[in-house]
């Protein structure tokens, strides 16, 4: 039995390594996600597989969540990645407040620091209106539902040291930090940019290719 193994073990060295330095890149450099929700529509659909760039803001020990040196924090309107443990679960959400801003909500338009952001209206859809949102120079799509949202108002909160408050740009159908409380930076895992390749869900799984290597 142990001679089996072994031999086995070495016809297949190169293989073994190839896949122990591709575990490796996926845990510490760059991995892609699944996006199961829509909660980030219309940036980011269901069945997008997303391009999280691990080395943004860390260098991360391999397999594990211990930060070996800092590279930079978050900006507003990056989209990152996190395991929220309020949540139970890894989300994706668009950076709105970074420490020390000072955030409101009214009727779905946002105030840092007391100015209020430039929107301009895109279209209307069956699933609500979209909008471009100007977030302090960093211009992406959002979008909201016609008349009152539960979500659609918070009064000023300063975002903590070591915090970020995060949105989905599906602004009327997400658990974002107006559900789970600020995202604490320890929690953050990377950075999305693009999207990988894409499924669409709705049309058996066929790959939408207008969407492959798509920026977001």
């Amino acid at each position: 039995m142990h001679k089996t193994l072994s031999k086995l073990l070495k016809d297949n060295k190169g293989l073994l390594v190839f896949i122990a330095l591709m575990l490796i890149f996926r845990s510490a450099v760059a991995d892609w996600n699944d996006v199961p929700t829509g909660s980030m529509k219309p940036t980011i659909l269901e069945g997008d597989r997303i391009l999280v760039n691990k080395l943004a803001y860390d260098v991360r020990l391999p397999f594990s969540q211990i930060s070996l040196k800092r590279l930079a924090d978050p900006a507003r309107g990056d989209i990152i990645v996190f395991e929220s443990a309020k949540a139970g679960n890894q989300l994706v959400k668009r950076v709105v407040g970074i420490p020390g801003d000072i955030v409101e909500m009214r009727n779905n338009r946002l105030l840092i620091n007391g100015q209020a952001l430039d929107y301009v209206a895109l279209h209307s859809t069956d699933q609500g209106e979209d909008l471009i949102e100007n977030l302090t120079g960093v211009q992406h799509s959002v979008r909201i539902k016609p008349g009152p949202q539960p979500l659609a108002n918070f009064p000023p909160v300063t975002v903590p040291d070591e915090a970020y408050l995060a949105l989905g740009d599906n602004r009327d159908n997400s658990a974002d930090s107006r559900v789970i409380g600020f995202v604490p930076r320890h929690e953050i895992r990377g950075r999305a940019h693009h999207v990988l390749f894409s499924l669409n869900y709705g049309n058996y799984f066929l790959p939408r290719t207008n969407r492959f290597y798509h920026p977001i």
